[in-house]
């Protein structure tokens, strides 16, 4: 297999968007496919059915990102500080900075993967120790995962390693390997390639053996299919949980290939097939928005989002997924740290050279 260390940029056709305009449309395009995909989450096909019929469009009154956009929020906004500098320890502090020392009351709206590494963080673990629950392996990287593809356009590997370091806090083996995956798909997306080599990129960055590629072979297989192939070849039918990395992953890339990269068809697909959808949704929309750029988001959808309102992490409220982006944009730019770190709302005063307040390092 060729090297993809790093993926040449395809020479852009008249009109295609530049780089800044691929980076606003993942970020965005991550919060509409969360928003769209929240109220199905948890669902069957069947059950989508009998309530909505086919979704087609928001379904929720006030439609907003849930967990998954203030997540990549938060991650985006500490790869913007950091750059390709970014560490474990650096992540974990940040881990302890915005959410786990924060007085704010109990822990809101996020998954089982979040919450065992906070119990293990205010228990005093440290990365990677603190990733040693349950639910490693989960989905909860992937769902952040699209920020270092971002930063790290057209260099896929870099992308994937940027993923796994953020994911050594909270995630192991297979919920390492999704993240790397979307990263690595977004990055090489960034770069203008087309959806089969967007595809590679992510089945190149993790083991060939492991459960997640065995099981994007799978979607890939079935994508030319259709929706319900795609959903069959990949979902153990029968288990309860959700947020399989394996298959929230293998969904969402199944979803973009059986849309060849469109964007509404390949969010709605992932929405569709119900189980962890607002993940699925939001790892297509990603893709797709990374291939195709803002414009390729319907108005009314990206009209529908505004900064995140903190309902899982209040440290993040009032970030916009736009703003992100363009931070991303800048700080590849430089190579490094951007001109004015960032400084989480509420953060203490005295953190030298932005570094987080409550460093543990």
């Amino acid at each position: 297999m060729a090297s993809i260390a790093c993926t040449p940029p395809v020479p852009a056709p008249q009109g295609a968007p530049g780089p800044g305009e691929r980076a606003r449309g993942a970020l965005l395009g991550l919060a509409v496919g969360d928003a769209l995909g929240a109220p199905a989450e948890n669902m069957k096909p069947s059950e989508i059915r009998a309530r909505w019929g086919r979704i087609t469009g928001y379904v929720a009154e006030r439609p907003a990102g849930t967990d998954d956009t203030e997540y990549a929020i938060f991650s985006g906004l500490l790869l913007a500080r950091y750059g390709s500098g970014l560490t474990p320890a650096r992540v974990e502090a940040a881990w302890h900075e915005w959410i786990a020392d924060r007085d704010e009351g109990p822990f809101r709206g996020a998954g089982f993967s979040e919450r065992g590494t906070l119990e293990n963080l205010r228990r005093g673990l440290a990365a990677p120790i603190s990733a040693q629950h349950r639910h490693a392996w989960s989905d909860g990287l992937a769902m952040r995962a699209a920020p270092h593809g971002v930063f790290a356009a057209g260099r896929p590997a870099e992308a994937a390693r940027l993923a796994a370091i953020d994911g050594s806090v909270s995630h192991d083996g297979e919920g390492i390997y999704g993240g790397q995956a979307v990263a690595a798909g977004v990055a090489a997306a960034m770069a203008g390639a087309p959806p089969v080599s967007v595809v590679a990129a992510a089945l190149a960055v993790v083991p060939d053996d492991s459960w997640t590629a065995r099981s994007l072979r799978r979607a890939l297989t079935a994508a030319h299919r259709g929706e319900r192939a795609v959903r069959s070849a990949v979902v153990i039918g029968g288990y309860p949980w959700t947020d399989l990395a394996p298959e929230a992953v293998a969904l969402a890339f199944g979803a973009y290939a059986a849309a060849d990269g469109d964007f509404a068809d390949a969010v709605l697909t992932a929405v569709n097939m119900g189980r962890d959808a607002d993940t699925t949704a939001a790892v297509a929309g990603a893709l797709a928005g990374a291939t195709h750029g803002t414009a390729a988001i319907p108005a009314d959808w990206a009209a529908a989002i505004g900064p995140a309102r903190g309902t899982c992490l209040p440290a993040i409220a009032g970030h916009h997924v736009l703003e992100v982006a363009d931070l991303l944009i800048r700080a590849a730019g430089a190579r490094g740290r951007p001109e004015v770190p960032y400084r989480a709302h509420g953060a203490e005063d005295g953190a030298e050279d932005g570094a987080p307040a409550k460093a543990r390092s």
